[in-house]
């Protein structure tokens, strides 16, 4: 046997050795087969899949069917973002989904930064085109002409557009979903200003709203940083963000972004007015930020575990599930119908108080396939009523965050179920925040990155900011895999890049100006940057 062959067959055994510790023992069919920690991007879809959160398209690969249950969260995101952003004087709109070869190419930066990932109609029918158009990637060069038209006077500013849209960037890596998908819903913002310190209020402000969307309704910590020169929006002048981190791969994920854009796509579109005191033609200042559904996925990965899904109270679409247990071929038909009418009768109370609630009677499944079937869906109460329940005036409460169980008197469910998803929520938080701090490790020499790095963390480093430093960072940390080495999805091969430089900076051991070294090229240090691999 060769060596060729000797490192293929040992491979494949090492495949199918992981294949063999990610089995659940007993799974059933409907629940999750294999371990999130062994094998996580088969635990990912069969999550995804099985609780019918999203379905696989399979006319076109790399585009997805969000169904219901997902589409509620992106619902919830929508209604909570929209209702902010309004509060901001922004107002909501809509703009052709096409863009010419030529208005996409008048910014060169900008159209640089997505030539890979845009997508051409060049047919109408069996007719070819003669000037094919591009399907939107971002709206900047669709509006921004039209800037231009409205915009005359700086009684015109500010102006403060939204569109919730899909887009489409044909990413021709392996598609992820929710994560990296060909077509995605996002918001995207757009405005334009008379200065730039309204420009830069605005940004932060937008940052803002994205952390409380994360931390505050999805439980998913994040932090929030600038980007480098070289990671920042094509064509802007500086990107802040927010960056959240998988544990179980130790990979980094962009949350979402909002940029200053300066004054780049106002020359570009000669978006100007009059200054009032000079009479002086002068540029808009310009920002744009957006969401998109890839929190979904962020939110699925960080919470869920090896049952399913597991949603935090506000972003959930039912909140509490009743379901009637107890009942045997002994239980008469009144006390059965008993049972079934409390069972409705706690739903209608708690709706009554705002709770998302929702009975299943139904009569051909086992209570304990219920449990299972609301697990995998990610319902964070469940409560069970029986014969002897009613007897005690009781129903027994289960978290599905932490899987505690506790009898509740029936007499204090309106009151006990509202606090309990308050502290269900805070707690799926701090339990996230506590190992996302457990994974940010301060590193102050480079024979510490990579192993740091391989040991699923981010790194936090003294850093001189420079482009080709952040090239070489990356070149460095390259993990090379061997061919008798199987490629672990957990510790990517790929090399560390720049996630940001947090807006919270470390003090312990602070940065001392003309003293602090780059731990990578030895140049005078300007702040910590947080470097990782990322999706």
């Amino acid at each position: 046997m060769s060596n060729v062959d000797k490192a293929e067959k040992k491979v494949a055994s090492k495949k199918s050795a992981k294949k063999a510790d990610a089995h659940i023992e007993g799974a059933s069919q409907i629940g999750i087969e294999v371990r999130k920690e062994v094998d996580f991007s088969t635990w990912y879809t069969q999550v995804l899949k099985r609780s019918e959160m999203l379905e696989y398209y399979e006319e076109v690969s790399g585009c997805y069917i969000i169904r219901p249950l997902a589409y509620n969260i992106w619902q919830e995101i929508q209604n909570f973002f929209d209702a902010e952003i309004k509060k901001l004087g922004v107002e909501d709109t809509y703009f052709p989904m096409f863009v010419s070869q030529r208005q996409l190419e008048r910014e060169k930066d900008h159209i640089e930064g997505f030539a890979a990932e845009v997508a051409w109609v060049t047919k109408a029918g069996s007719s070819n085109i003669e000037n094919p158009v591009a399907i939107r990637p971002t709206s900047e060069t669709v509006m921004y002409p039209y800037f231009a038209k409205w915009i005359r006077t700086y009684r015109d500013l500010p102006l403060k557009l939204n569109q919730w849209c899909n887009v489409v960037r044909w990413e021709f890596k392996n598609p992820q979903p929710f994560i990296r998908t060909r077509e995605f819903l996002w918001q995207e913002g757009h405005t334009a200003h008379f200065t730039k310190e309204e420009a830069d209020t605005e940004v932060y402000k937008i940052l803002e709203l994205y952390r409380q969307v994360y931390e505050d309704m999805l439980a998913v910590p994040v932090i929030r940083g600038i980007k480098s020169e070289k990671e920042k929006f094509a064509g802007g002048l500086y990107t802040t963000t927010l960056e959240g981190f998988i544990p179980t791969t130790g990979r980094g994920v962009q949350a979402a972004t909002s940029h200053c854009l300066g004054q780049n796509f106002s020359k570009m579109f000669d978006i100007v007015i009059e200054d009032p005191k000079d009479a002086k033609k002068v540029h808009v200042w310009q920002n744009s930020w957006g969401i998109s559904t890839r929190s979904i996925g962020v939110m699925v990965m960080i919470h869920g575990d090896n049952k399913g899904l597991v949603l935090p109270p506000r972003i959930a679409a039912t909140q509490v599930i009743v379901i009637p247990c107890g009942i045997t071929s002994k239980t008469t038909e009144d006390d059965k119908k008993l049972v079934e009418s409390k069972v409705n009768d706690v739903v209608e109370e708690l709706k009554s108080v705002g709770i998302k609630a929702k009975a299943d009677l139904r009569e051909n499944y086992s209570p304990g396939y219920k449990y299972n079937h609301w697990e995998l869906k990610g319902v964070p109460i469940r409560l069970e009523i029986g014969p002897r329940d009613l007897q005690n005036q009781q129903s027994l409460m289960v978290r599905r965050d932490n899987g505690s169980k506790e009898p509740i008197p029936l007499a204090d469910l309106v009151s006990r179920i509202p606090d309990t998803l308050k502290i269900i929520q805070k707690d799926m938080f701090e339990r996230a925040k506590k190992v996302y701090d457990d994974h940010v490790k301060i590193v102050l020499k480079w024979e510490d990155f990579v192993s740091t790095l391989d040991g699923k963390n981010f790194v936090m480093i003294p850093w001189c900011e420079e482009v080709s430093c952040e090239t070489s960072i990356k070149e460095k940390s390259t993990r090379h895999v061997t061919k008798e080495e199987a490629e672990d999805e957990k510790a990517p091969s790929m090399g560390a890049k720049s996630l940001c430089i947090p807006l919270e900076q470390p003090n312990d051991p602070p940065i001392v100006p003309g003293e602090t070294e780059c731990i990578s090229c030895g140049k005078l240090a300007k702040r910590y940057a947080l470097f990782g691999r990322s999706y």
